[in-house]
């Protein structure tokens, strides 16, 4: 078949690899416009920008894929198939009609379950210990058109959202290819998803990773573990913003304190008072300095059993 492929961050890149090296024609790749990184702001290209150019496949930027002018560059391109992963913006229907084969999309989720923009962080957040990947027919709602292919994977205990990440992109790509030869072949019956079974992971935003202490500490656990990559957890102590890289569940049997209290400082980390239990700190980063084990980050800090970490 003659492919379109939509993606822009890594999660896309072994899907886009895959069809590359399958038996089908990858004909143009789509991907979000060059944007500024990083601390220098320095613009960069996504990963699919730059692997398309090294295979020599032609690549197109919309600011906005309802531009006339898109629409008439793939319409003349004449695909048999749109694949998208990770693209980052709405397909609009005069595109979604154009491929004989139609749109399908990879997410990476167990549809109808987190919709959305941040699945596999929500799936974490929500204390999940199974999620996995899902193709489907695209139509103009929210993740919502028929499901082609599902895979399910375990989430093992204590893995955050860079485990998530690398297994769904690598086995998300092999659903892609096992979907589009199924397709070919008419081997595949579309399902209308569950109404009943929908929910929904938004896109995360800065303020989402303030950690209350005052719910759960498996809540807290779990939100830190999903929060990893983007826009990851915090707290403030002393007035200085800590960043928070890596938690468990504390085992101390101790009575309760005010949430957000430093109640025992050991080679573990920092234990932590939350609802029901403790949190064990144990990777920490004050902000404009380096990650560090917690125990570390106590040798240079001169933390005291009582202190507080607080909401700003």
């Amino acid at each position: 078949m003659k492919i379109i492929f939509m993606g822009t961050p890594d999660f896309a890149l072994p899907a886009f690899q895959g069809l590359l090296d399958s038996r089908h024609e990858v004909i143009a790749a789509v991907t979000q416009p060059d944007r500024p990184k990083g601390r220098g702001r320095t613009i960069e290209s996504s990963p699919i920008k730059r692997e398309a150019l090294r295979h020599d496949i032609p690549v197109f930027q919309p600011e906005n894929v309802r531009e006339e002018n898109f629409k008439k560059n793939l319409t003349a391109l004449r695909p048999d198939i749109i694949v998208v992963v990770a693209f980052g913006q709405i397909i609009p229907k005069g595109i979604l009609g154009l491929p004989s084969f139609g749109c399908v999309n990879l997410h990476a989720s167990l549809l109808p379950k987190y919709r959305g923009a941040a699945p596999m962080e929500w799936a974490l957040i929500k204390g999940e210990t199974r999620t996995g990947n899902t193709t489907m027919l695209m139509d103009e709602g929210l993740d919502s058109g028929d499901i082609l292919l599902q895979e399910e994977i375990m989430i093992p205990s204590g893995a955050d959202v860079t485990f998530l990440y690398e297994r769904l992109s690598k086995s998300g790509a092999r659903l892609v290819l096992e979907t589009l030869e199924k397709l070919e072949a008419g081997k595949i019956t579309p399902r209308p998803q569950n109404p009943e079974e929908v929910t929904y992971a938004p896109r995360l935003k800065k303020e989402d990773g303030l950690i209350r202490w005052e719910n759960k500490n498996t809540d807290i656990v779990n939100m830190v573990r999903g929060l990893v990559l983007r826009p990851g957890a915090c707290a403030f102590l002393n007035g200085n913003r800590i960043r928070v890289w890596k938690t468990e569940i504390s085992g101390l049997d101790m009575p309760a304190v005010a949430p957000g209290q430093i109640v025992k400082i050991d080679r573990g980390g920092i234990h932590v008072s939350a609802k029901e239990g403790y949190v064990l700190l144990r990777e920490i980063q004050m902000e404009g300095k380096k990650r560090m084990d917690a125990f570390q980050f106590v040798q240079g800090h001169k933390l005291e059993i009582g202190e507080k970490f607080t909401k700003s």
